[in-house]
C-alpha cells in the first residue's frame, strides 16, 4: 500500500509526471483555499468513480463501457457541485465552471479505464488515494508558491465559513513592495509548474548506476 501512495505522489504523480489534468491546476491555484478545495472535489469523484467502476466491471459491455464510465464520473461531478454550492458558497463561487470541468479531468477517466476496470475493489481505492493524494500535492505545491511570491503569504479559510483560520505574511507595506505580481497572473502558473515538474523529474530519476 504505502509503495503505492509512493507511486502515485513521486513517481506517477499525475500532474508533475504524467502531465494530466493541467487545465484546472493552472486556472484554480491562485489561492491556497482554491487548492484545497479543488483537490477535496477531485478525490471525492476519483474515489467513488473507482469503486463504482470495480464493481461493476463484470457486467458492463466492453462495447459501451467509456460512455458509462462518463455517465458515472459526470453525475458524481454534479453531485460536488452541488455539495459545494450548497455547504461551501464562497468556494464555490470561486472555483466557479472548474468544479463542473472535474467530470473531463483525464486523471479521473484514465483511472478507470486503465486501473479501475482491472482490478478490485480494493486495489482501485489504494489507487484512487494515491492518485488523489498526489494531485492534491501537486496543486498545493503549485498555489502555495505562487500565492507566497504573488502577494508575500498566503491564507487558509474555512470552507464553511469563509473565516480565515490561518495566515501567514508580512506587513502590508512590505508585502506590496516584495511580491512578485508575475506569479499571480497566468504566466506564473506556468513557471512555477515548469519548475516542480524539473524537480520532480529529477526526484525519481534512477542514478543507481551513476558514478559518485
Amino acid at each position: 500500500m504505502f509503495k503505492n501512495l509512493k507511486e502515485g505522489l513521486i513517481k506517477s504523480n499525475p500532474v508533475f509526471s504524467l502531465f494530466l489534468g493541467l487545465c484546472s491546476v493552472l486556472a484554480v491555484s491562485t489561492t491556497l483555499d482554491n487548492a484545497i478545495g479543488m483537490s477535496v472535489g477531485v478525490m471525492f469523484v476519483l474515489l467513488l468513480s473507482n469503486i463504482i467502476v470495480s464493481l461493476i466491471k463484470d457486467i458492463t459491455p466492453n462495447e459501451i463501457r467509456i460512455p458509462v464510465y462518463i455517465v458515472i464520473i459526470a453525475s458524481l461531478t454534479k453531485s460536488v457541485d452541488l455539495l459545494m454550492a450548497a455547504y461551501t458558497p464562497d468556494l464555490h463561487s470561486s472555483l466557479g465552471t472548474f468544479i463542473q470541468l472535474i467530470a473531463v479531468n483525464c486523471i479521473i477517466l484514465g483511472r478507470a479505464e486503465s486501473f479501475a476496470s482491472k482490478n478490485s475493489v480494493k486495489d482501485s481505492i489504494i489507487d484512487a488515494i494515491s492518485m488523489s493524494l498526489g494531485f492534491m500535492l501537486a496543486l498545493v505545491l503549485i498555489s502555495l508558491t505562487r500565492e507566497i511570491l504573488g502577494t508575500g503569504g498566503f491564507v487558509l479559510s474555512n470552507p464553511f465559513t469563509g473565516v480565515q483560520i490561518f495566515s501567514l505574511g508580512l506587513s502590508e507595506g512590505l508585502a506590496e513592495m516584495l511580491s512578485i505580481g508575475l506569479f499571480k497572473a497566468p504566466a506564473g502558473a506556468f513557471i512555477t509548474f515548469a519548475l516542480f515538474s524539473a524537480l520532480f523529474a529529477y526526484l525519481k530519476e534512477d542514478r543507481k548506476g551513476v558514478k559518485q
